[in-house]
C-alpha cells in the first residue's frame, strides 16, 4: 500500500511540472530597439535585440532598397543580447527581423521598422592621399575635417589602416588655423619601400561633434616609393642627400641667418613649385626648384645669389639655400639640385633639419619666419600632442609609448 501511494504522488506532481515547462516556453519574447515606428534615430545609437526567457537565434537588418553596408552585430549576456556593431546611416529607413529560441526549442519572432534622423549639419572628409599613388618613406594619412571634432572616439573607431607590411603607428589630432580638425596616422618608423596602403574610414553616420555627422564614407589606396631622406644641417653648412638608404650626395647650402632661423625638427615635404613667387621685408622674386617642407613658408631652394655664403655662413630668411647647379662640387653629370630633388620627391618625403634650438624653440623660429613669408596659410597652432598607439593590419601585438609626429 505504501509503495502504490508513493508511485500514486510522483505522478502527480509531474503533471505540474511539464506544464510549467510549457508555459514557460508560451512566455518566451522578444523586443527590438529602436521601436517599431520610431523616427529621428540617432545613427551612434545601434540596434538591440533582447531575448526573454530565451537566447537570440537570429537577426536580420535591411535597409530600403537594399542600399547602405550590412549591419553587423555581436551577442552578450549568454545570447539574450545582440547589438549592432557597424555604423547606422543617417536618412534610412531599416527593417529589423529578430528570432529568439527558449529552452524548449520553441521560437518566437519579431519585427521593427524605423527610420535614422536626416542631419541638420554635416561635416565634410578629406583625405590627404589620392588613391593608386607613390608617395614617400614618412608620409603620414591625414584626414581633414571641415568642422571641429569633439568625440574623437567615435572617429577613431570608424578609421581602419590596413598594410601589406606590419606597421605600428598612432593617430594624432590637431587643428588648423582656420578651425578645422585633422587627424593622421604616422608609422612609428619610417615605412618600409614598397609597403601598400589602405585607409577606410565608415564615417558616414559618425557624430563627431553634438549634432554634427559625417555624411560619407573615405577610402584610398597608396603604395610607398623609393626612399628619400634629406638631413640638413644649420651648423656644418651642408646637407646630406639619401637615397634608397645610401648616401647620394653631401652638398653645401645656406639656412637662415640669425633672427630668421631655419626651425628645427621633422618634415615632410609638402609641395613642389618652378618657379613659385616669395615676398618679405626687402625681398620680392621668383625662385625656382622649390621644394617646401612647412607651411610657414620653409623651402628648399635654388638660389644663386647665395652661392658665396653657401658651405659656410647662414644668410638665409629661414629657407634651405642650394646652388643652381652642383658642378662647383665638382662632382660627375653636374644637374641641379632643386630638378634634381623634384624629379625624385614624387610626393611627401622627409627633411630633417639638425639645429640647436635657440631661446624661445622651434615656434619662436617658425613665427618669425611666417612674419616674413607671404606663404603663411594653413600653420598650425602649437600644442601638447596626444598620440593614441595604433596597430595597422595585418600585423601581430606590439606598443609604444606615444611620440610627436610631424608638427610644422
Amino acid at each position: 500500500m505504501a509503495l502504490a501511494l508513493a508511485a500514486g504522488c510522483s505522478a502527480t506532481a509531474a503533471a505540474p511540472a511539464a506544464a510549467h515547462v510549457k508555459a514557460a516556453a508560451a512566455h518566451a519574447s522578444v523586443a527590438i530597439l529602436p521601436a517599431d515606428g520610431t523616427r529621428q534615430v540617432r545613427p551612434g545609437g545601434g540596434i538591440t535585440v533582447r531575448a526573454t526567457n530565451g537566447h537570440v537565434q537570429k537577426v536580420v537588418v535591411a535597409t530600403a532598397g537594399g542600399a547602405g553596408r550590412p549591419v553587423a552585430g555581436s551577442l552578450s549576456g549568454g545570447g539574450a543580447i545582440w547589438h549592432s556593431t557597424a555604423q547606422l546611416l543617417p536618412s534610412k529607413n531599416y527593417t529589423v527581423v529578430a528570432t529568439a529560441v527558449n529552452a524548449g526549442g520553441q521560437k518566437v519572432t519579431a519585427s521593427s521598422s524605423f527610420r535614422t534622423l536626416t542631419p541638420r549639419k554635416t561635416v565634410h572628409v578629406t583625405v590627404l592621399e589620392a588613391d593608386h599613388q607613390a608617395y614617400g618613406v614618412g608620409m603620414p594619412i591625414v584626414l581633414t575635417f571641415s568642422h571641429r571634432v569633439t568625440n574623437r572616439r567615435a572617429v577613431e573607431r570608424a578609421l581602419s589602416v590596413t598594410t601589406s607590411k606590419p606597421v605600428i603607428g598612432a593617430w594624432y589630432w590637431d587643428t588648423t588655423w582656420d578651425g578645422s580638425t585633422t587627424v593622421a596616422f604616422r608609422p612609428r618608423k619610417y615605412w618600409s619601400p614598397g609597403t601598400r596602403v589602405s585607409l577606410t574610414g565608415h564615417l558616414n553616420g559618425v557624430e563627431v561633434a553634438k549634432g554634427v555627422y559625417a555624411t560619407h564614407d573615405v577610402h584610398v589606396a597608396f603604395k610607398i616609393g623609393p626612399s628619400l631622406i634629406v638631413r640638413v644641417s644649420t651648423r656644418t653648412h651642408y646637407m646630406d642627400v639619401y637615397h634608397k638608404g645610401k648616401l647620394f650626395g653631401h652638398w653645401a647650402i645656406s639656412t637662415g641667418r640669425p633672427g630668421d632661423d631655419t626651425p628645427n625638427g621633422q618634415y615632410l615635404t609638402i609641395e613642389k613649385a618652378n618657379p613659385t613667387y616669395m615676398t618679405g621685408p626687402g625681398y620680392a622674386l621668383w625662385v625656382y626648384w622649390a621644394v617646401r617642407f612647412t607651411w610657414g613658408g620653409d623651402y628648399i631652394h635654388s638660389a644663386p645669389w647665395s652661392v658665396w655664403a653657401q658651405g659656410s655662413v647662414n644668410v638665409s630668411h629661414g629657407c634651405v639655400n642650394t646652388s643652381p647647379s652642383r658642378d662647383r662640387l665638382r662632382q660627375p653629370a653636374a644637374r641641379h639640385l632643386g630638378q634634381w630633388l623634384d624629379r625624385m620627391v614624387p610626393a611627401l618625403q622627409e627633411v630633417r633639419p639638425r639645429q640647436r634650438a635657440a631661446p624661445g624653440g622651434r615656434g619662436r623660429a617658425e613665427r618669425q619666419h611666417v612674419r616674413r613669408c607671404e606663404h603663411r596659410r594653413a600653420a598650425v597652432r602649437g600644442g601638447a600632442a596626444r598620440a593614441r598607439p595604433v596597430l595597422s593590419q595585418p600585423a601581430n601585438g606590439g606598443r609604444f609609448a606615444p611620440y610627436l609626429p610631424v608638427h610644422a
